[in-house]
């Protein structure tokens, strides 16, 4: 199997391994993921106008490619070899630094003749052994030019990419970058003139053949390799040379830039092609400087290296972001301009002049005059069955059935015994607790964190069951309509389930005294409002009052609920995007 056929087969399998090499990670960027937390936490909760910078991974990257020299020997494909390593740090967004190491080989052989004149001006390879190769050539004979060189070289570049600012997605695939760079190169050179100790009769090579033909010139170099064996005995010659593990090499600065497009596989790997130019002071590098004193080539021998490139991002993902040339800097600003666009405009219209606003009235048609909670539900306050703007006896003797104008049928002789009293207290009291109003806390778009302006609710829950603790809570998550029902099922339980484990943590309340339930869509907060409103207003007003979590005093019929099955639904992160199913935008479309 030969060099080329090898790298191909290594490219084509390690390529096949980086498609199937998924790995999962969230988006989220936590405020312990900052360089700044406290700056982060000020942002996330709208006390500072720029969030922290994201603590991000360093990139591993390993490259392989075709390496060839524009200078005075014809570099035929494929004359040469590169391969490195490379490691990589994003200073911001757009720009970055990477340190790149490699070694190349490449190859020449000229079809053209050159003659042996040549060696009178001190063409490279006579600083070394031109004494021993002008004892067998005379004026007259022709040589063919070839070389085989092998350099050692590295780099610190800077990295300018331009993929990753975006208006219209989350996150890119592509990021498209140019680069420059300055580093040291060390080559080694040599040539094949001699065949033992006798110049090579090069007459064969160009026999009947009429250079002037592409195909005739490539005739001529295959002739040339024919002849030619793998000795390579003739240094090339070295300049500006350093003294350099023990022995005397050139060690040339050089400037290199290039440009690259890269692919995204996942937040692990991506994979890229890439093109560069090195440009030192040398034209030794295959050997010749000019074919002689009337044909002048160009004064400098250029390496062209075009890679396959791997980059690997190093660090766990529960600290680090991804590197940052692949994160969307407008994603923040983004997220929040859609939280704000999907908050719903204050309407202070009262329908029903009960002294509760439609927005959070579900009762929005109470009778006129009827007193009512803060629910705006009217008032039964003895739970007779009989609202108390009806009821005769709005206060009515638990355990006994009432007439129609709600007063309770006390049998004679009309009076009751300590344990009849105890009786009805307890009863009396049961009620009342069953009925305490307790807060309601609202969540953001797709989103089941707790956000912190619901902190203060929470803890009046926390302070009901502390006073209390025989009492039991039943915390029941809601969605709005935008997404199909089983998407909702699972996203209310996690907006129950998170601000239970809020409470459980906090303030260190049994979990057991908690009784977690969904209801989805089902129950929604804000009905349809009336007709006179604008249609995008109302559907805006109501969802957001609909993404809720309710509290209520548990009673012996309540029950825990299993997490539903369904999609991954919402996000628990502030200002991210769940890494599961995302919602199309239209209901009948469902989720993606």
């Amino acid at each position: 199997m030969t060099m080329k056929s090898t790298i191909f087969s290594l490219l084509f399998f390690f390529s096949c391994f980086l498609v199937f090499a998924q790995e999962d990670a969230g988006s989220g960027v936590s405020d312990e993921m900052t360089v700044d937390a406290e700056q982060n936490r000020l942002w996330r909760e709208g006390q500072y106008p720029y969030s922290a910078k994201p603590k991000n991974m360093w990139e591993l990257g390993v490259h392989f490619g075709h390496n060839y020299v524009a200078g005075d020997v014809e570099s035929p494909f494929w004359s040469g070899t590169g391969f490195g390593l490379s490691l990589r740090k994003a200073i911001n967004y757009t720009l970055s630094f990477r340190l790149d190491g490699w070694y190349s080989t490449s190859k020449g052989y000229d079809s053209r003749p050159t003659g042996a004149s040549v060696l009178e001006v001190e063409p490279t390879y006579q600083q070394n052994s031109g004494t021993a190769i002008r004892g067998y050539v005379e004026n007259g004979d022709v040589i063919h030019r070839n070389y085989k060189a092998k350099t050692f070289g590295g780099s610190i570049e800077a990295i300018l990419n331009i993929g990753n600012f975006l208006f219209h997605a989350e996150e890119t695939k592509w990021n498209a970058y140019g680069l420059l760079g300055i580093g040291l190169s060390i080559p080694t050179t040599e040539v094949n003139l001699l065949n033992g100790n006798s110049l090579y009769n090069f007459e064969s090579v160009t026999a009947g053949l009429d250079l002037t033909s592409r195909s005739d010139r490539k005739e001529a170099r295959d002739n040339l390799k024919d002849l030619l064996d793998d000795s390579y005995e003739t240094p090339g010659g070295v300049k500006q040379t350093q003294s350099f593990f023990g022995d005397d090499k050139s060690v040339l600065p050089h400037v290199n830039f290039g440009v690259g497009i890269s692919r995204k596989i996942n937040e692990r790997f991506n994979i890229g092609l890439e093109y560069q130019v090195i440009i030192s002071d040398n034209d030794l590098l295959d050997g010749f400087e000019y074919r002689s004193q009337y044909d002048e080539s160009t004064s400098l021998d250029i390496p062209q290296y075009i890679s396959l490139r791997v980059g690997i991002n190093l660090g766990s993902f529960s600290k680090r972001t991804e590197p940052l040339y692949w994160l969307n800097p407008l994603s923040g600003a983004m997220n929040d301009l859609a939280e704000v666009k999907a908050r719903p405009v204050l309407d202070l219209t009262d329908t029903d002049g009960d002294g509760i606003i439609d927005m959070l009235d579900q009762e929005v048609n109470s009778p006129t005059g009827a007193p009512v909670d803060t629910r705006g539900v009217v008032l039964d306050s003895d739970q007779d069955g009989v609202p108390d703007f009806q009821d005769a006896e709005p206060y009515s003797i638990a355990g006994y059935d009432v007439d129609d104008r709600g007063v309770a049928q006390v049998p004679d002789p009309g009076y009751l015994n300590e344990d009849e009293v105890n009786e009805i207290v307890n009863e009396k009291m049961s009620n009342i607790r069953t009925n305490w109003f307790l807060p309601m806390i609202h969540f953001d778009l797709d989103k089941y964190y707790i956000k912190p302006e619901f902190y203060g609710q929470l803890h009046q829950i926390a302070v009901v069951l502390k006073q209390h603790p025989n009492l039991n809570v039943v915390a029941k998550g809601f969605a709005d309509a935008r997404n199909p029902d089983e998407y909702n099922d699972v996203l209310s339980y996690r907006r129950a389930n998170a601000a239970v484990d809020y409470l459980v943590n906090r303030y260190d309340i049994p979990r057991q005294r908690f009784i977690v339930q969904y209801d989805g869509e089902s129950s929604p907060l804000v009905p349809d409002l009336p007709d006179s409103h604008d249609i995008d207003k109302r559907e805006e007003m109501q969802q957001y009052l609909n993404r809720r979590v309710e509290f209520a005093i548990a009673t012996s019929e309540d029950q825990e609920m299993a997490e539903p099955e369904g999609p991954d639904a919402g996000s628990g992160t502030p200002g991210s995007s769940r890494p599961g199913a995302k919602y199309s935008g239209n209901r009948n479309s469902g989720y993606e």
